[in-house]
């Protein structure tokens, strides 16, 4: 495999490569991401003075607790997200924060698989918008990530103009800056809006979840479907211990987990809550 400076790169690298990420972080990697393997990970081996994937991986299972398994990480994790994707789950956790604000109480969210940042931003918004609105008490916004440069970015809130197309001319006036001069084209979310989301670096697969309390409701969409389904159940019997009686579990649109786990049941679209005895259907 070359790329005008080849590395060397066998089937047997890419076992490796597939067997390394799945230990560390839970991610199944198919055959068809061979070519996305090299690409991406040439980078860190060229870094590191190294001539071949061999090497490369020698060195990372040789010292587990080096600072490079997380750039081995962060270049294989897949980060693809805009604001208000799949916009019908923003109108969901409108409409559950209208219903179950409280006085005295705080409405919580976590987005779960936050990447650069404009998956929490927009439940910022959302959320922002629903408590311009009387009705009392508070919320808080968690948004982790294993990947620790897209965290980095997301803290900025800086992005290009094109990535808000989704987003209203009322919502871009309210809660974004226009930039000037060199960083014409350029957008930053105001002040309210980055202070409402505390990013944390998190593993969804780790085997003991630190105590991160109870949840209204969580964003877990378009990360399910890299991970194989004994893996899957797991994180799905985690996510239902942290989600509040009457909370709600918002996965992607091609992410159904009726068949996965009896801990929830389908309530709308891509939209999942905690099972009780009383339910007899599942959907989704």
């Amino acid at each position: 495999m070359a790329d005008g400076t080849e590395l060397k790169f066998t089937r047997n690298d890419f076992k490796r490569v597939r067997e390394m990420i799945y230990q560390r972080v839970g991610i199944s990697l198919s055959d068809s991401k061979t070519h996305m393997a090299y690409a991406r990970l040439a980078k860190r081996v060229r870094s590191r003075g190294l001539r071949s994937f061999s090497d490369y991986l020698d060195m990372l299972q040789h010292s587990e607790e080096s600072e490079e398994w997380q750039g081995f990480i962060n270049a294989l994790t897949t980060n693809l997200t805009s604001f208000f994707r799949e916009t019908h789950h923003f109108d969901i956790l409108s409409e559950h924060a209208r219903k179950h604000r409280k006085p005295g109480e705080t409405f919580r969210v976590w987005s779960s698989a936050s990447s650069t940042g404009e998956e929490p931003y927009s439940i910022a918004m959302t959320l922002l918008e629903q408590w311009r609105e009387p009705g009392g008490g508070s919320f808080q916004l968690l948004a982790s990530d294993i990947d620790t440069n897209v965290l980095q970015q997301a803290a900025l809130g800086v992005y290009g103009r094109e990535r808000a197309e989704k987003v209203s001319d009322a919502l871009l006036r309210r809660y974004f800056d226009r930039g000037v001069g060199s960083n014409e084209g350029k957008i930053r979310l105001k002040q309210q809006v980055r202070d409402a989301v505390s990013f944390f670096q998190f593993n969804l697969v780790a085997q003991n979840w630190p105590d991160i309390g109870s949840f209204d409701v969580i964003f877990c969409r378009n990360v399910m479907i890299y991970f194989d389904k004994p893996t899957q159940t797991e994180i799905l019997g985690k996510m239902a211990a942290c989600l509040k009686p009457d909370g709600l579990l918002l996965l992607g649109h091609s992410e159904n987990i009726v068949h996965l786990t009896d801990a929830f049941v389908g309530c709308g679209r891509t939209s999942y809550k905690l099972a009780h005895p009383n339910d007899e259907e599942r959907g989704g």
